[in-house]
C-alpha cells in the first residue's frame, strides 16, 4: 500500500477545514500555519477538491473555503480520490500483468491477495466520513483558534460610528476651489 503525503495532507487539511467552518471560509494560510504545510502544495490540492466537488472557494476579502456537501456526505476515500491518491497495493497496479516475462505471463502468486487488499482499503475509507474524523478530534479536546470574529467585531465598531459624526467632520472642513476645474475656469471668467 502506497499513501504518500499528498493523501495524509489532503484528509489533515479536510480535517482542519471542517472543525473551522462554522466561523465562515477558511484560507489556506491559516491551514497551512496550523498544519505546517507548504501553502503551495495546499493550492494545488485544494485545487483538485474543487475539481471533485469536495470544497468549494469564495474569493475576496473575508474568502477561503467551505465544503461543499455535509462533512457526513464526504468520505476519506472520496478525498484520496480527488487529489489522484492510487491506493494499489498491487505491483501490476491491479491489471494483472505481473510477470512480464516471456516465460510466465500473468498473475503473480500474490496478485489475489493484494487485489482483496486493495478492496479492503477501499471499503473501509468509504466507511469513514469527514464528520467520523472532526468528532475524533473534537473528543479529543481540540482548541479552536480564529480570529476572524476579533476583526468583525473591529469592523462592526466601525459601523456603529454616528453618521452625524462623519458629516459634522465634512461640514468643518473648508471647501478649496480645484485649480484645473473646468468649473473654476469658468467663476473666473
Amino acid at each position: 500500500m502506497r499513501l504518500t503525503t499528498k493523501g495524509r495532507f489532503a484528509v489533515t487539511a479536510m480535517i482542519d477545514l471542517a472543525l473551522r467552518e462554522t466561523h465562515g471560509p477558511v484560507t489556506l494560510a491559516g491551514i497551512s500555519q496550523r498544519q505546517k504545510i507548504s501553502l503551495s502544495y495546499l493550492e494545488q490540492l485544494f485545487g483538485k477538491l474543487r475539481r471533485f466537488n469536495i470544497v468549494e472557494s469564495t474569493r475576496g476579502p473575508g474568502g477561503g473555503y467551505t465544503l461543499s456537501r455535509k462533512s457526513e456526505e464526504i468520505s476519506v476515500a472520496d478525498i484520496i480520490v480527488a487529489v489522484d491518491e492510487p491506493l494499489d497495493a498491487t505491483q501490476c497496479g491491479g491489471k494483472g500483468n505481473c510477470h512480464s516475462d516471456e516465460d510466465n505471463h500473468g498473475r503473480c502468486m500474490t496478485h489475489d491477495l493484494w487485489s482483496n487488499l486493495n478492496a479492503k482499503m477501499v471499503e473501509y475509507l468509504s466507511s469513514v466520513s469527514l464528520r467520523d474524523l472532526v468528532q475524533q478530534q473534537s473528543g479529543r479536546g481540540i482548541v479552536l483558534q480564529d480570529l476572524r470574529p476579533k476583526k468583525m467585531k473591529t469592523e462592526s465598531a466601525k459601523a456603529d460610528k454616528p453618521a452625524t459624526a462623519v458629516a459634522a467632520a465634512k461640514e468643518a472642513a473648508p471647501k478649496r476651489p480645484l485649480v484645473n476645474s473646468v468649473f473654476n475656469l469658468a467663476q473666473q471668467s
